[in-house]
């Protein structure tokens, strides 16, 4: 019988490695790096006391600014243990984006890696604290930063005013029990224990409170809806730092006691080669990382029968990519819908729902959560089969927007239900499918047009890899339909051959005025598509092409 539980998350690693100490939990199959459950517990414990002794305690924010790293879950759960609220800093930021983070939520103490092949890490936090140069370990004092006290860098170099991952746990050896069990003791399954920054495609970034109940519970239910077990093997090669990674992976096998193949750093070689070497049974993705698989030259060499299940989220995904990644990667696909303030999921698509139900829509309600779609305008539950809002109530709803009530406020309406932003429809058997986001639509000549309907469309026309659809500035009408296109490898289709293939198929107003044929999108740090961009992208490519836009 499925149940909420009320354990934090400390509670169920504890619980693992008391009843299965030497099953693996953390493998890095490219390094050959395994940590069973009593191993990593031991670690964790270690790392938090590490952390006790730099002055963390309970309700301290502890920034995460890494891949995939092997200490990465260290860190996330030594927070969890001690009440520490791990705060997970997108891998994508740039200098101002990290700056106001930092400031924004009260940062005690920040762990970073050197960064990505197109950002330095180190190198940025220096540039915000140029203090750190001068200081002792522990003893920052920023003027900017006031609340920022360390800096720990997660390896075994040692820069200027840091702490490394080792000084800290050796730290942790060092430190009396009395402490950390006292703090551990503490910890409550409602306290918050991560914090997410939304990735502010309108105004500021804002920090999403989510507790244990919240995202333990989330994750128990995503691999409840995939028949998970303590047997499976879950790939993880999406990052940690949203919620895709940190709750529908990471949360799942922590509840259910399996296995985490983790992959640094998406790269498809790696996910390919880790699925085949450990047996993996399960696979998460965006629909970018799936097409980049499907589309290695390698993918024949390896044997994915081990695969059974999966996700396919984080954003809209296409119908003939999932009969493709049922066909070629054995594994039946699940969808997930929602986002990083319903912790993320408030519904999803069960590994044994019909192919027609997985293809077409996200799904039905998690258990113990009330998603509704309201009118947008009345706020009035709509019947099944019209639009609306996808609002939802339930253990999965944020604790709200850090420092911001005001911001909660315009999110989670008086009757308690979080307003998403996105259009749905629920079907007569209570299965939603998502027809856009409510500021995506095309308002064309005061026709509405859902960008969604099209891509689905233009999916397939043979050659077409990935398209989306995106409102392009118009004079005349407001806006006008731009298709967005990537060919499949050696294709080749012109404008004119796009729009011939529309005609007669759908209303002449859906008909893509503009087509862009281009090698990318321009995504998120988390894989998702930024639909606002390709508006701006659709001007440039406008007078790059000397197209006149009327």
């Amino acid at each position: 019988m499925i149940q909420l539980s009320e354990k934090t998350l400390g509670d169920y690693l504890e619980y693992w490695a008391e009843h299965t100490p030497d099953k693996e939990y953390i493998v890095y199959s490219d390094r050959d790096l395994r940590f069973t459950w009593k191993e990593f517990n031991q670690r964790v414990d270690d790392m938090a006391k590490g952390l006790i002794a730099i002055g963390v305690t309970k309700g301290t924010h502890v920034g995460l600014w890494a891949q995939n790293v092997p200490d990465w879950l260290t860190f996330l759960y030594a927070c969890a243990k001690i009440g520490a609220v791990c705060i997970t800093v997108n891998t994508n930021y740039k200098q101002n984006e990290l700056e106001f983070l930092v400031k924004d939520s009260d940062m005690h103490t920040l762990c970073l890696t050197d960064g990505t092949w197109e950002s330095n890490y180190v190198d940025m936090t220096y540039k915000m604290l140029p203090e750190l140069r001068e200081c002792q370990r522990g003893h920052l004092d920023s003027k900017n930063f006031p609340n920022l006290k360390n800096v720990v860098y997660i390896g075994q170099e040692k820069y200027r005013g840091m702490y490394n991952t080792a000084e800290i746990l050796l730290l942790g050896e060092n430190t009396e029990e009395d402490e950390f069990i006292k703090l551990r003791n503490s910890v409550n399954c409602h306290d918050v224990v991560n914090m997410q920054y939304t990735s502010g495609t309108t105004g500021f970034p804002k920090g999403v409170m989510l507790t244990h109940y919240n995202i333990a519970n989330n994750g128990y239910l995503t691999g409840e809806h995939m028949k998970f077990t303590q047997d499976d093997k879950l790939c993880v090669c999406v990052p940690l730092f949203h919620c895709f990674g940190v709750v529908l992976a990471t949360m799942n096998c922590l509840t259910h006691g399996c296995t985490e193949v983790m992959v640094e750093r998406f790269d498809p070689l790696v996910t390919l080669a880790s699925v085949h070497k450990e047996r993996c049974t399960a696979l998460y993705g965006v629909p970018t990382m799936f097409i980049a698989e499907l589309n290695h030259p390698m993918f024949d060499m390896f044997d994915l029968s081990c695969l059974r299940t999966g996700i396919m989220a984080g954003a809209l995904c296409p119908i003939e990519l999932m009969r493709k990644v049922e066909d070629k990667m054995h594994l039946r696909v699940t969808s997930v819908y929602g986002l990083t303030e319903t912790s993320p999921g408030m519904s999803q698509t069960r590994i044994d729902d019909p192919d027609e139900v997985r293809y077409t829509t996200v799904g039905r309600d998690y258990e113990f959560v009330d998603v509704k779609v309201l009118d947008p305008e009345t706020n009035q539950e709509v019947p099944a089969g019209v639009q609306g809002e996808m609002c939802c109530k339930g253990f999965n709803v944020m604790k709200g927007y850090y420092k911001n009530p005001k911001a909660t406020a315009e999110i989670i309406d008086e009757n308690g239900y979080l307003h998403s932003g996105d259009l749905g429809v629920m079907d007569e058997n209570g299965n939603y499918r998502i027809t856009g986001r409510i500021k995506d639509m095309i308002i064309r000549g005061g026709e509405n047009i859902y960008p969604r309907e099209i891509e689905e469309f233009l999916y397939h026309l043979p050659g077409v890899r990935d398209v989306q659809v995106a409102g392009v500035p118009s004079k005349k009408y407001g806006e006008e339909v731009g298709a967005f296109i990537i060919l499949d490898e050696g294709a080749e289709l012109s404008v004119e051959e796009v729009r011939d293939y529309c005609r007669g198929k759908i209303a002449r107003y859906k008909i893509p005025k503009y087509v862009f044929f281009v090698k990318e999108y321009p995504l998120t740090g988390s894989g998702k598509i930024q639909k606002f961009k390709l508006r701006d992208l659709s001007l440039k490519l406008c007078a790059e092409q000397g197209i006149e836009v009327i």
